[in-house]
Protein backbone atom coordinates (compact mmCIF):
# COMPACT_ATOMS: atom_id res chain seq x y z
CA UNK A 1 0.00 0.00 0.00
CA UNK A 2 1.56 3.42 -0.93
CA UNK A 3 1.45 6.10 1.97
CA UNK A 4 3.24 8.91 0.42
CA UNK A 5 4.37 9.64 -2.80
CA UNK A 6 6.90 6.58 -2.74
CA UNK A 7 5.76 2.87 -3.00
CA UNK A 8 7.51 0.86 -0.43
CA UNK A 9 9.63 -1.01 -2.82
CA UNK A 10 10.84 2.21 -4.15
CA UNK A 11 11.87 3.31 -0.39
CA UNK A 12 13.65 -0.24 -0.37
CA UNK A 13 15.68 0.92 -3.71
CA UNK A 14 16.56 4.25 -2.23
CA UNK A 15 18.04 2.95 1.16
CA UNK A 16 19.87 -0.11 -0.78
CA UNK A 17 21.52 2.70 -3.30
CA UNK A 18 21.97 5.37 -0.38
CA UNK A 19 24.09 2.19 1.38
CA UNK A 20 26.49 1.98 -1.93
CA UNK A 21 24.54 -1.07 -3.43
CA UNK A 22 24.33 -1.38 -7.45
CA UNK A 23 21.29 -1.80 -9.11
CA UNK A 24 22.26 -5.43 -10.07
CA UNK A 25 23.17 -6.18 -6.12
CA UNK A 26 19.73 -4.74 -5.40
CA UNK A 27 18.15 -7.21 -7.93
CA UNK A 28 19.53 -10.43 -5.94
CA UNK A 29 18.21 -9.25 -2.99
CA UNK A 30 14.84 -8.51 -4.07
CA UNK A 31 14.47 -10.93 -6.38
CA UNK A 32 13.83 -9.26 -9.71
CA UNK A 33 15.99 -7.75 -12.57
CA UNK A 34 18.31 -5.07 -12.83
CA UNK A 35 16.32 -3.70 -15.07
CA UNK A 36 13.40 -3.42 -12.79
CA UNK A 37 15.51 -2.06 -10.06
CA UNK A 38 16.57 0.35 -12.83
CA UNK A 39 12.57 1.55 -13.17
CA UNK A 40 11.39 1.33 -9.61
CA UNK A 41 14.81 3.85 -9.03
CA UNK A 42 14.18 5.96 -11.72
CA UNK A 43 9.73 6.51 -11.04
CA UNK A 44 10.88 6.88 -7.40
CA UNK A 45 13.69 9.97 -8.26
CA UNK A 46 10.77 10.95 -10.17
CA UNK A 47 8.22 11.30 -7.52
CA UNK A 48 10.44 13.33 -5.62
CA UNK A 49 11.39 15.65 -8.06
CA UNK A 50 7.77 16.56 -8.36
CA UNK A 51 7.35 16.88 -4.77
CA UNK A 52 10.00 19.18 -4.75
CA UNK A 53 8.61 20.96 -7.16
CA UNK A 54 5.16 21.20 -5.79
CA UNK A 55 6.79 22.23 -2.25
CA UNK A 56 9.11 24.99 -4.28
CA UNK A 57 5.45 26.36 -5.41
CA UNK A 58 4.21 26.56 -1.81
CA UNK A 59 6.77 28.15 -0.25
CA UNK A 60 7.52 30.49 -2.68
CA UNK A 61 3.66 31.95 -2.46
CA UNK A 62 3.86 33.97 -0.17
CA UNK A 63 7.83 35.08 -1.30
CA UNK A 64 9.18 37.64 -3.04
CA UNK A 65 11.95 36.71 -6.50
CA UNK A 66 15.27 38.20 -4.35
CA UNK A 67 17.91 37.50 -6.89
CA UNK A 68 19.75 34.79 -8.88
CA UNK A 69 23.10 33.15 -7.52
CA UNK A 70 24.70 32.35 -10.40
CA UNK A 71 26.70 29.52 -11.71
CA UNK A 72 30.37 29.30 -10.52
CA UNK A 73 29.40 31.63 -7.64
CA UNK A 74 31.03 30.64 -4.57
CA UNK A 75 29.37 29.59 -1.88
CA UNK A 76 31.45 31.67 0.59
CA UNK A 77 30.19 35.22 -1.89
CA UNK A 78 27.00 33.67 -1.81
CA UNK A 79 25.47 34.95 1.45
CA UNK A 80 27.03 38.80 1.27
CA UNK A 81 25.31 38.78 -1.64
CA UNK A 82 21.84 37.47 -0.43
CA UNK A 83 22.27 40.16 2.75
CA UNK A 84 22.68 42.90 0.19
CA UNK A 85 19.70 42.23 -2.08
CA UNK A 86 17.42 41.94 1.11
CA UNK A 87 18.89 45.06 2.15
CA UNK A 88 17.46 46.51 -0.76
CA UNK A 89 14.42 46.13 0.03
CA UNK A 90 14.31 46.43 3.26
CA UNK A 91 14.17 42.73 4.56
CA UNK A 92 16.62 40.92 7.04
CA UNK A 93 17.26 37.40 6.23
CA UNK A 94 17.01 35.64 9.64
CA UNK A 95 19.82 33.36 9.05
CA UNK A 96 23.87 34.02 10.11
CA UNK A 97 26.04 32.99 7.22
CA UNK A 98 26.60 29.74 8.05
CA UNK A 99 23.21 28.65 8.80
CA UNK A 100 22.24 30.82 5.34
CA UNK A 101 24.72 28.25 3.04
CA UNK A 102 24.11 25.28 5.18
CA UNK A 103 20.17 25.88 3.90
CA UNK A 104 21.40 26.84 0.59
CA UNK A 105 23.99 23.26 0.85
CA UNK A 106 20.45 20.88 2.24
CA UNK A 107 17.86 23.05 -0.55
CA UNK A 108 19.77 22.13 -3.42
CA UNK A 109 22.65 20.00 -3.39
CA UNK A 110 22.06 18.51 -7.19
CA UNK A 111 23.72 22.52 -8.18
CA UNK A 112 26.17 22.45 -5.92
CA UNK A 113 29.99 20.94 -6.45
CA UNK A 114 32.24 21.48 -3.46
CA UNK A 115 32.48 25.11 -3.07
CA UNK A 116 31.25 26.18 -6.51
CA UNK A 117 27.58 26.78 -7.81
CA UNK A 118 27.21 24.53 -11.11
CA UNK A 119 23.84 25.71 -12.27
CA UNK A 120 21.62 29.08 -11.65
CA UNK A 121 19.56 29.30 -7.74
CA UNK A 122 16.80 31.29 -7.67
CA UNK A 123 16.13 32.95 -4.33
CA UNK A 124 13.19 33.96 -2.93
CA UNK A 125 12.54 35.70 0.68
CA UNK A 126 9.01 36.44 2.50
CA UNK A 127 8.55 39.47 4.82
CA UNK A 128 10.02 37.29 7.99
CA UNK A 129 13.21 36.71 6.14
CA UNK A 130 12.86 32.94 5.38
CA UNK A 131 14.26 32.48 2.33
CA UNK A 132 13.46 29.59 -0.29
CA UNK A 133 15.41 27.99 -3.43
CA UNK A 134 14.23 27.54 -6.75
Amino acid sequence: MKDGLLTDRQKEVLRFRKQGLTQQQIADIIHTSKANVCTIEKSATENIRRARETLDFLYTLDATHLCTVGSGMDLLEIAPFIYQEAEKIGVKVKYDTISLINKIRDATPERIRARYIKEDIEVYINDEGDLYFG
